[in-house]
């Protein structure tokens, strides 16, 4: 065990077999480029991403946004920033409290919450409209290549022949190529590292021409922002200024209402011409090469101060060389199982897409920065499982941008806090930048989300166990903390704490006004307290005695027939689930096994020192002879297999990684889609059944992309090749026949 302990700390690979000795470094550039995405023709769910955490570009066949018909309509060819955020007016100066409606919350009075009774009163109450919808993400432009025929008219995708594009993303380029009316083209794409700016660079003779150029166009924003917020018809609803021209630059000003941007262009050696209200064409004065940068700023400083091509190029690829070198990585060559490739190419790639979609300076929301969905806002119960893996990961950098967002936002949660008569930070579910939560029949009353913060903090300590990381996060622990030890009620009866009503847990088909107790919620509720007063003692604090009161007399987990019940307001739950009559009547309180298994993250997650393991394993059997696995997500899979691996089950956390589901199909470029099941029963009874796009009978696709699939599998994988506190043995999560682990520069969970 010593010489195991002394291999992982030194950052050398280990592997699942316990006598093989210590591995050279893993070969970083090999195991990424193997599995770079490569295309010969487009796939209609998956354009390529390139971006930089707050800048995502989506790109077609082309390597740029020339063709977005090819494309689902579902999957978008956008550019959007984290910053980028846009409000609708609002001539009847809708206020926050106009979203609010006080409700009898047991125990506590008339309270004030985001609520609306169901989403028809969207219809009849046009505030909770306004406020759900504003603000919202919407895209920057969309550059495009301008190819003209030789008879003169505008090409079409069927003018395009061979086409061939891969994504190398060991140096972030995106290299496309084609034959167009004979001539080969070639087209590289870059988005810089710390700028919000496209780089593109096209090789052809028909650029001598003209016959190849660029198009930049700026869209307005659509009524309906979800899934594309780009608007190109009413051009009169914004504005586009030139501000400055010069040889091969322009400066353009966006403005949308009141929301105001900058854009710049850089070409050298070559013309740009405005050709419309919102649109500008770059076409090269001689020779077989455009070079052209398009910058999308906040401030029009930024956007006019000019960048060098070449030295922009070597710092994108600089940029991933440093990402992929430093942070963790797992290489899976040399196993046996068939099984092995896929899980490392799922892995690379999702490495790939969350350093674009979930490093940015704002919670990400569940598509990124690919598409919209509930308005572009983000969802803070998912915070941990887009972005916590990256403090495990060795880039805890990359979780702390969005981790400061809590921190200035402090004032917010304690007035929403006050509000609910509780002391500490409360954080809402559904939220854009302000942080003010969303109207809705079911946000208001989801708890979870409030011991993220210290959860999201405790990782980032154990990547950085310094000084420096408690100053940055002392108070938005301590908040959060206050929050979770004045929230439960004390149960004199019971001489207990008990959380709810009213609560919905993370499994969302639970009544808020009639649910106590649910499972995962009590030990994370402990869990946030626990951890809390350990950072009290980190920083030479006592012990907060009113925590350790909650900690000591919180309600335990409910057990029902030796099982752990979802809630302890679910006492049939078990008996009758997923029997026949459920089918029928799938309402009803004793079939709500669907959505999220959340009670199994009482163990996998966090490990909780209250779980027993054989009662835990005997829920988790449970689980798996009687879960509606149609109504899962793409998270809940590698969420199971963190719950199988602390069993000492690395067999069937495998199988739960690999389940074949719809919403756990893993694309071309690594993205799951987002699939709902359409009917409440059996969506295959002829006389519900419904043939939807690629996805069968009864299924609706609502979103090519979901990405707490990505980022919760880095989180389960790392945690079964680098272990938990208190797993023993290199690789616990895998099993010992089949796979070869070999892992650097990834921590244990907690």
């Amino acid at each position: 065990m010593l010489k195991w302990l002394l291999v992982f700390c030194l950052g050398w690979a280990v592997t699942a077999h316990a006598e093989a000795p210590p591995q050279t470094p893993i070969d970083r550039q090999a195991l990424v480029t193997r599995h770079n995405p490569h295309f010969t023709r487009p796939d209609p769910h998956a354009p390529v991403m390139l971006g930089n955490g707050n800048l995502g570009f989506t790109a077609d066949i082309t390597g740029l946004q020339t063709f977005p018909e090819q494309y689902s309509n579902l999957a978008p060819l956008l550019t959007m920033a984290q910053w980028a955020f846009h409000t609708f007016p609002n001539p009847q100066g809708y206020k926050e409290t106009d979203g609010q409606r006080r409700i009898e919350a047991p125990g506590r009075g008339p309270q004030a919450f985001d609520y609306m009774a169901s989403f028809d009163d969207l219809k009849t109450h046009p505030a909770y409209g306004w406020l759900r919808d504003n603000p919202h993400r919407f895209s920057l432009g969309r550059i495009a290549l301008a190819l003209t025929g030789r008879d003169g008219k505008r090409a079409t995708f069927a003018d395009l022949s061979a086409t061939d594009q891969t994504l190398d993303m060991w140096t972030g380029v995106l290299t496309s190529r084609f034959v167009f009316e004979g001539e080969p083209v070639e087209v590289q794409t870059r988005v810089h590292p710390t700028r919000d700016m496209v780089l593109v660079n096209i090789f052809s003779k028909a650029v001598a021409t003209g016959r190849i150029a660029i198009d930049v166009r700026y869209p307005g924003v659509a009524a309906n922002v979800n899934p594309d917020p780009s608007d190109w018809v009413r051009d009169d609803l914004h504005k586009t200024q030139v501000l400055k021209t010069a040889p091969g630059r322009m400066l353009l000003k966006r403005q949308l209402d009141n929301t105001v941007y900058y854009s710049g262009l850089l070409a050298p050696g070559a013309t740009i011409r405005k050709t419309g209200a919102h649109s500008v064409r770059v076409v090269a004065q001689k020779g077989d090469r455009l070079t052209v940068l398009v910058s999308f700023e906040r401030t029009q400083a930024a956007a006019a101060n000019p960048q060098d091509y070449a030295q922009a190029v070597t710092a994108v690829a600089d940029n991933w060389r440093q990402y992929w070198k430093t942070g963790g990585v797992i290489d899976f060559s040399g196993s046996t199982d068939p099984r092995a490739v896929e899980l490392e190419r799922r892995v690379v790639l999702s490495q790939y897409l969350q350093a674009i979609n979930g490093a940015g300076e704002l919670p990400p929301q569940e598509e990124g920065l690919f598409s919209n969905s509930w308005s572009g806002k983000f969802h803070l119960e998912m915070h941990p499982w887009h972005s916590g893996h990256f403090a495990t990961w060795g880039r805890p950098e990359k979780l702390e941008r969005s981790l400061g967002w809590y921190v200035t936002r402090l004032p917010k949660a304690k007035a929403a806090a006050a509000r609910h008569g509780v002391k500490g930070a409360w954080w809402p579910k559904m939220s854009g930048p302000e942080a003010r939560n969303s109207p809705s029949p079911i946000g208001p009353f989801i708890m979870w989300q409030q011991p993220h913060p210290i959860y999201l903090a405790e990782l980032a300590w154990r990547a950085n166990p310094e000084k420096k990381t408690l100053r940055a996060y002392g108070e938005l622990v301590d908040q959060s903390a206050q929050l979770l030890a004045t929230w439960p009620l004390w149960d004199e009866a019971g001489k207990r704490y008990v959380l709810g009503p009213p609560i919905i847990p993370v499994q969302e088909n639970y009544d808020p006004m009639t649910t106590q107790n649910p499972a995962f919620e009590l030990e994370y509720v402990r869990f946030g307290l626990q951890t809390a007063q350990k950072w009290r003692e980190r920083q030479g604090l006592p012990r907060n005695a009113d925590w350790d009161t909650v900690i000591a007399k919180i309600a335990p987990l409910t057990v029902r027939d030796g099982l752990y019940l979802p809630a302890e307001t679910s006492p049939e739950f078990w008996r009758n689930a997923f029997s026949p009559a459920c089918r029928r009547h799938a309402a009803a309180p004793q079939c709500q096994n669907k959505d999220h298994p959340s009670f199994l993250m009482a163990y996998g997650l966090i490990g909780s020192d209250r779980v027993d393991a054989d009662t835990m394993r005997r829920t988790l059997r449970a689980a798996e002879g009687n879960w509606d696995l149609r109504q899962t997500w793409g998270w809940d899979f590698p969420m199971i297999a963190m719950t199988a691996a602390r069993l000492g089950e690395p067999e069937d956390a495998l199988d739960w990684l690999f389940i074949d589901l719809k919403n756990n199909r893993w694309g071309s470029t690594g993205m799951t889609p987002r699939v709902h099941l359409d009917t409440a029963g059996d969506s295959m009874l002829p006389d519900v059944a419904k043939a939807v796009g690629p996805d069968g009978p009864g299924y609706r696709r609502a979103a090519e992309t979901y990405f707490p699939s990505n980022g919760s599998l880095l989180l389960a994988v790392g945690m079964m090749a680098a272990g938990w506190d208190g797993s023993t043995g290199p690789a616990p999560g895998f099993p010992r026949e089949g796979w070869r682990v070999r892992v650097e520069n990834i921590q244990p969970l907690p």
